[in-house]
């Protein structure tokens, strides 16, 4: 029975292929850990698939023409939260700052941490609705018992009066969803568990 052939005597286009199918795994590998978060930045700047737009400042305008504003908030399965907005919804005028707050108590008997991810509804809305303050995606850990109340401070691009696809919405939702938050990881429950509204 021949003896395998070591790999420094292999012929060196066979070495070349096996670094470069080495290389392509590792890129693959990278870019799947990269999606995630390349997709959010994405999503955040664009407004793509109802994500607000993160903002620095105040609008350069306001106008007459305003739009309903509905607040939903939502606990995922495995945290005993309770978590519900300040108001159920607002009148906001195109391009003026609205501050509004959400309350989250942590209901359960231990220390927990959640975090908290968002969505703008219709989601052509997410280009036009812009954030300058809010508590999603950071890690927030609750004491037994502890409430917390936390700002959203946003406004409406004055540019959605342009869009003429838009013209019929007369009212957006934000809706942000608690989910607990396990060693740097939202820990996501299945499909087919429904979320608990705490409307």
């Amino acid at each position: 029975m021949p003896r395998p052939t070591p790999a420094s005597m292999r012929p060196p286009g066979i070495r070349r292929t096996g670094w470069l199918c080495a290389a392509f795994v590792a890129a693959m590998v990278a870019l799947a850990y990269a999606s995630v978060p390349l997709y959010s930045l994405f999503c955040r700047v664009t407004g793509y698939d109802g994500t607000p737009i993160v903002g620095s400042g105040p609008a350069k305008s306001v106008s007459d023409r305003a739009v309903a504003v509905r607040f939903d908030a939502n606990v995922a399965p495995g945290l005993d939260w309770r978590f519900a907005p300040e108001l159920p919804g607002l009148d906001a005028r195109l391009g003026e700052t609205q501050t509004t707050f959400f309350r989250v108590s942590n209901t359960g008997r231990t220390a927990a941490t959640g975090i908290a991810t968002f969505n703008v509804q219709p989601g052509q809305a997410g280009a036009f609705f812009v954030k300058l303050q809010c508590f999603c995606f950071n890690e927030q850990t609750l004491q037994p018992g502890e409430t917390v109340e936390f700002p959203v401070v946003f406004y409406i691009d004055p540019a959605l009066a342009a869009d003429r696809s838009l013209d019929d919405i007369s009212s957006i939702t934000l809706s942000y969803t608690y989910f607990a938050y396990r060693n740097g990881e939202p820990v996501t429950a299945s499909a087919a568990t429904p979320l608990k509204p705490n409307l």
